[in-house]
């Protein structure tokens, strides 16, 4: 069972950036995909970004050019870099892991079978 801690999450004016971290308590392998996804009041969980461990990255549409998801193999953590927020980008963002994930599935919440508790992000205009 693995367990995801995230951290980072804060208030920020619009323009601003946050760097969100997620720790892993086991050593993550190269057949590990660990991503973000964030849901806001009253939408669904929405597909951020993505880290398959052996190097390719994937984006959502809404962040791409503006996140960057990266990770830190020795402290078994992926981080995710958030520049030019603004208000749309408000919600709670998860972590989530998934040994084994086939390509088709990473943009899917229900695929990943571990998640953290989430952390609130909050940008004001």
């Amino acid at each position: 069972q693995v367990q995801l801690v995230e951290s980072g999450g804060g208030s920020v004016q619009g323009g601003e950036s946050l760097r969100l971290s997620c720790v892993a308590s086991e050593r993550i392998g190269n057949n590990y995909v660990m991503a973000w996804f964030r849901q806001a009041p009253g939408r669904e969980r929405e597909f951020v970004a993505a880290f398959r461990w052996s190097g390719h990255t994937y984006y959502g549409d809404s962040v791409k050019g503006r996140f960057t998801i990266s990770r830190d193999s020795a402290k078994n953590a992926v981080h995710l870099q958030m520049n030019t927020l603004n208000p749309e980008d408000t919600a709670i963002y998860y972590c989530a892991a998934h040994r084994g994930l086939i390509l088709s599935s990473i943009r899917v919440p229900a695929a990943y079978a571990y998640w953290g508790h989430g952390t609130q992000v909050t940008v004001s205009s």
